[in-house]
Parts: structure tokens; C-alpha cells; sequence
């Protein structure tokens, strides 16, 4: 069993406050585990109206599948919503 990780850092340009922000935040995690059958969440910076850090996780079998997974969300993310800059993100496996 491989578990993935992925923590995706944002940056909100357009986010002026922590509402606009969580609006941003509630569309990328409603939709991404619809798109990926992935968990996600906000693990970080929930309260800086600028900023977030979204963690995701994956569990299954082929590390490579898991790696592609990870990388294809996160372009998903890149490409749905132009207005998130994604300063960094890291990808680990346990």
C-alpha cells in the first residue's frame, strides 16, 4: 500500500478578503475529489486572506499512478482557476 501526499501553497491575488478567499478555497476543494477520488483539504493559513495551503492524499497500490495523480491535480487546479498562483507544492509518499 503506498500513501501520497501533496500540499499545494496559493497565493490569492484576487482575494481581497477572507470570505473572497474561502470562496476560492471551497471551490477547489468541492471539486478536486469529484475530479480525482482524492481527499483534500485546508491545512494552513485559514485565517490569512491571501494565502492557503491545501493538503491532498491518495492511497493505492502503483507509486507511479500516485505521482501522476498528484501532478494532474494540481495542474487541475492551475488551469480552473487562473486567478491562484501556486507559489510551491511537494509531493511525499509514506
Amino acid at each position: 500500500m503506498v500513501i501520497v501526499t501533496c500540499t499545494v501553497q496559493l497565493e490569492l491575488h484576487a482575494a481581497f478578503s477572507l470570505k473572497d478567499k474561502r470562496s476560492v478555497v471551497r471551490y477547489i476543494t468541492k471539486r478536486l475529489p469529484r475530479q480525482f477520488n482524492i481527499a483534500i483539504a485546508e491545512v494552513d493559513d485559514q485565517n490569512v486572506w491571501r494565502s492557503s495551503i491545501i493538503g491532498m492524499v491518495a492511497v493505492g497500490n502503483d507509486a507511479g499512478y500516485l505521482h501522476g495523480l498528484m501532478e494532474k491535480a494540481v495542474l487541475w487546479i492551475e488551469k480552473q482557476r487562473p486567478d491562484c498562483e501556486i507559489v510551491d507544492y511537494a509531493i511525499e509518499f509514506r
